[in-house]
């Protein structure tokens, strides 16, 4: 009977371990994307979209009616907004926000209202009033939207209702007015009629005759570069910031390879939020230049107010570069802008815009070092895309799951024959090593499991399915041990069950960390070069395997090294008178474990020096990031 759970445990073993390669090499990762979602209380007040474009003036494509045009406190109108049956280009609407105001007073919002379809709208707190604008509640096309206006009790003699109507990201109508309905027994007062807020303003730019050059960097200007020492006049990969003071104000330059946009901001922190931004968004064949401001990992806000002096743009081989001059020192009014004569942290990211809308940053931003004054000496300055938490994160867990879980597995499964004679701390060597290894696993991944919550300050909403799978492998690394606590003893009858559950739930988190390592190397907090890194990582796995399978091809019996080399003993016999010899081979058995054993340990160590290699490789690979 044990012969025959032994045979199966085995072949189940080498099963085991193909499924682990075509699992691994079946392991990928997906992009996911999100959408507006209509809340944009942040307009409630001048009804302007925060898409740094000027609003259109000339006839709007919609209409906005009223069933009502008396009521009487507590009554409900159907306000409907819907596109004109005569209108020409699109015929449909994606975003939207009504507001019914006192018509003698514009600035106040007056009622609430209610859904009449909740799919597509929703109701907004615009002047700490519950319900009192509404808006869409996605990018679906829409030709029509009904709401009911709910006339409060304390309603002003004439109310006109008013919409700001999206047809894309820089196709939008702010403040088109609606019809006025008034108290029964009140004439409606005239009208009015505006063509929309003012947006961000604009200036003419120009367009610069050649490229940027590093030349300079550190004695004339200083320079942020990706990759370090680039130059952006002869290398079209390079991603480029410059600046120098001229006088009282500051000039910079910005280059980079995107398909949308390059930008930079000034930060405080090596955190996005709270930051003083500036963009350069390609439209079409032009580059806007725009100054914004972002509260959290948020759209930016653009600025309203016109800082920016002297902008000129560029664009060749998919290389988008634009320079502009800012004051050291900006008027109060710009809340959200930072002096330049002070200490800041640099970022650079760069990624896809549509329409004109920026999208999140394709890569991790490259964050200078340390901070810098903007005004200061030139300096040619250095940075990471990946944050030096999020560095010793992949370190560790790299070092546990493809090293040190490795090496103790292996001892456990094909070392313990070995040293019989010799013990440490009364316990068998390959016991103590086997626990050091396995003690150490748990350490570093426990360290290394806390490390994206500090970066983080929570959970990550934006990687995918890789801080699922850590939490499984935390969960699995810290059940082992304190199964291995309550094992029973060895002769127990039911020892089989402990064992069987140690290694599969071992087989089970040692397949779980790899797949969740894979997962890890691409994240945008670390982003390691593919595809040779996952070459890399590929191999160290095929590597482990190769030597498990070896050492498991041995221990059956299949490679039994050691009758080919016993030692050989030589007795001489005089056969009748002639001096012959008779040479008789002589197996010693000693000498035989001595050779199977000494097989296993150059087996070992010559697997213990590729997996260090391959290892140093991407701790390498991570630290240069």
């Amino acid at each position: 009977m044990r012969n025959s759970r032994g045979c199966c445990k085995s072949s189940n073993h080498v099963l085991m371990k193909m499924w682990i390669v075509l699992l691994l090499l079946s392991v990928c990762s997906e992009t996911v994307i999100c959408y507006s979602d209509g809340k944009v209380e942040v307009a409630c007040g001048d009804m302007t979209p925060q898409h740094g474009h000027e609003p259109i003036t000339k006839n709007p494509p919609f209409n906005i009616t009223a069933d009502k045009s008396q009521f009487s406190p507590g009554d409900k109108i159907k306000v409907t907004l819907s596109m004109a049956s005569s209108s020409e280009g699109k015929h449909y609407f994606k975003g939207f926000l009504i507001e019914a105001r006192n018509a003698g007073n514009l600035n106040e919002i007056v009622g609430s209202f209610k859904l009449i379809d909740p799919e597509i709208s929703q109701l907004l707190m615009c002047d700490s009033k519950e319900g009192s604008a509404v808006s869409h509640t996605g990018k679906s096309h829409k030709t029509e939207v009904q709401v009911i206006w709910v006339a409060p009790s304390d309603s002003p003699s004439s109310v006109q209702f008013l919409v700001t109507v999206a047809q894309g990201y820089k196709e939008y109508w702010v403040k088109s007015p609606g019809p006025v309905v008034s108290q029964n027994g009140v004439a409606p007062p005239p009208q009015t009629t505006f063509g929309g807020s003012i947006g961000a303003q604009t200036t003419t730019s120009s367009i610069l005759s050649r490229s940027f050059t590093s030349e300079g960097c550190g004695s004339m200007k200083s320079c942020l570069r990706d990759p370090e020492g680039c130059d952006p006049q002869n290398d079209t990969a390079c991603h480029f910031l410059s600046f120098r003071a001229l006088g009282s104000s500051v000039m910079f330059e910005l280059s980079g390879p995107a398909e949308g946009y390059v930008s930079f901001a000034l930060s405080q922190d090596k955190w996005m939020g709270k930051d003083d931004v500036y963009l350069c968004i390609r439209d079409t064949d032009r580059v806007e230049i725009k100054a914004a401001y972002v509260s959290g990992r948020t759209h930016p806000v653009y600025s309203s107010q016109n800082i920016l002096k002297d902008t000129a743009w560029r664009l060749s081989d998919g290389v988008i570069q634009c320079s502009f001059r800012r004051d050291i020192i900006l008027p109060p009014e710009n809340l959200n802008r930072f002096s330049l004569d002070q200490m800041y942290y640099l970022f650079m990211a760069h990624g896809r815009a549509e329409d004109g809308r920026t999208h999140r940053h394709d890569r991790q931003p490259l964050i200078s070092t340390y901070q810098t004054k903007i005004t200061g000496p030139p300096e040619d300055l250095i940075g990471s895309r990946s944050p030096l938490l999020m560095k010793y994160h992949g370190a560790f867990m790299l070092i546990a799951w493809t090293s040190t879980v490795s090496a103790g597995v292996i001892m456990a499964r094909y070392f313990k024959p070995n040293w019989p004679e010799r013990n440490i701390l009364g316990q068998k060597v390959w016991f103590q090593l086997h626990r050091m290894l396995m003690a150490l696993t748990v350490l570093l991944t426990l360290v290394g499991f806390v490390l994206p919550f500090m970066y983080r300050g929570g959970w990550s909403k934006r990687a995918g399915i890789h801080p699922y799978l850590g939490c499984v492998v935390m969960a699995l690394a810290v059940i082992q041990p304190v199964m291995a606590l309550f094992r029973p003893a060895p002769d127990a009858s039911r020892r089989y069950i402990f064992n069987w559950m140690h290694f599969g739930t071992g087989t089970a988190v040692q397949v779980v960390a790899v797949v969740t390592i894979f997962l890890g190397i691409h994240q945008q907090a670390l982003s390691l070069p593919a595809p040779w890194s996952t070459g890399i990582l590929a191999a160290i796995v095929v590597w482990f395997v190769l030597a498990d399978l070896v050492l498991e091809v041995h221990q059956r019996g299949f490679l039994p090294i050691g009758k080919y080399f016993k030692n050989v003993k030589i007795y001489t016999e005089h056969i009748n008178s002639d001096d012959k010899e008779e040479i008789l081979f002589v197996p010693d058995e000693n000498e035989t474990y001595n050779v199977e054993s000494c097989f296993k340990n150059i087996v070992l160590a010559i697997y213990l020096c590729g997996n260090l290699g391959f290892l140093t490789v991407l701790l390498w690979t991570i630290s240069a990031v």
